[in-house]
């Protein structure tokens, strides 16, 4: 049984007043969705391949089983598994 590989970085995206993070898979897509069904996120919060999180949800996602990663760490492991979407095709999933 594959153990659930879910990836947090560091909130330090300002949109709106608050700071964000990405809440990613190096697996699936689907277990990213189950992952973030599961804690609460909603579907909105998807962005073709990752979930922008507002840093008061990070704790709960730490401790509900995310791991902490540096941003270049999450983005790495996103290319490995060939999960990665660019920006043009995250804006035409949009």
């Amino acid at each position: 049984m594959h153990a659930v590989t879910i990836l947090i970085d560091d909130a330090r995206w300002w949109f709106n007043g608050r700071k964000w993070c990405h809440l990613v898979s190096d697996e699936s897509y689907a277990e990213l969705h189950e992952f973030a069904a599961r804690v609460g996120i909603p579907r909105r919060g998807f962005q073709g391949d990752h979930y922008d999180v507002p840093e008061e949800y990070r704790d709960d996602l730490i401790a509900a089983g995310a791991i902490v990663v540096e941003s270049r760490e999450l983005v790495r492991r996103l290319r490995a598994a060939g999960l990665r979407l660019s920006p043009a095709q995250r804006r035409a999933q949009a």
